[in-house]
């Protein structure tokens, strides 16, 4: 039997998907909007290539990872990245390891969710945040399951009530365009939604503001009760 290959080298390899100023931009900018401290512990889970986890250490935090793949890595040397086998959603990291736990396109990839989620707020020290981004069903839909690896998707509602029922508190979800200029510039959305509507999906690989115009992502954060020192 063949040797299965490493999913985050093949589906982002470098020719396909190049290396990008996004994630620095991404960092920065929860960084500052969700008033995240220097020198904290911050865990991104499913680190992928690894391009959030040293964007937060040029945030100047302290960043871990977590992935079934070891290729973040290959750009960050010198951070401690353990492997994690997912298939069991466990996080090779002790109880209230971090401050803050962040994850970017990852939830959707699991059955039972919930399973990693507790693991998440096992990780989590009492009172830090969790950080985490999903694909938005409704403006997905039609190309979700592309990634075969997609398993559960979310709606702004199933998003919220799903951090609510899992043990956290102040949860708040929002949907988000992965374009810079916009998340500044609140009152140029209506750009973002006419090119949405006026552009088919044939054009999406053409030119970045209309991909990312119609391919929405979900903005979720909450914080782990104080009271619970599981």
């Amino acid at each position: 039997m063949a040797e299965r290959k490493d999913y985050v080298a093949v589906i982002y390899n470098e020719q396909d998907r190049p290396y990008t100023a996004y994630p620095d931009q991404l960092c920065q900018y929860l960084f500052e909007r969700y008033a995240m401290k220097p020198h904290a512990r911050l865990l991104d889970l499913g680190c992928g290539r690894g391009e959030f986890l040293r964007g937060f250490v040029r945030c100047g935090m302290e960043a871990f990872g977590a992935d079934q793949s070891l290729l973040a890595k290959k750009i960050n040397p010198e951070a401690e990245i353990r492997q994690a086998d997912f298939s069991s959603t466990t996080i090779p990291y002790d109880d209230n390891s971090f401050s803050y736990v962040f994850s970017k396109s990852v939830l959707e990839h699991f059955y039972y969710p919930e399973n990693l989620v507790a693991e998440i707020n096992r990780v989590l020290q009492p009172g830090g945040l969790v950080i985490t981004m999903v694909p938005d069903w409704e403006s997905v839909y039609r190309m979700f399951y592309d990634d075969y690896t997609h398993r559960t998707p979310f709606t702004q509602t199933s998003l919220k009530d799903f951090l609510l029922i899992n043990g956290f508190d102040q949860v708040s979800c929002e949907k988000f365009r992965q374009l810079p200029f916009l998340w500044r510039r609140p009152w140029l959305k209506f750009s973002a939604n006419i090119i949405d509507w006026l552009c088919p999906d044939s054009l999406k690989k053409y030119h970045k503001v209309i991909r990312f115009s119609k391919e929405g992502m979900l903005l979720a954060s909450a914080t782990k009760p104080t009271g619970d020192q599981t």
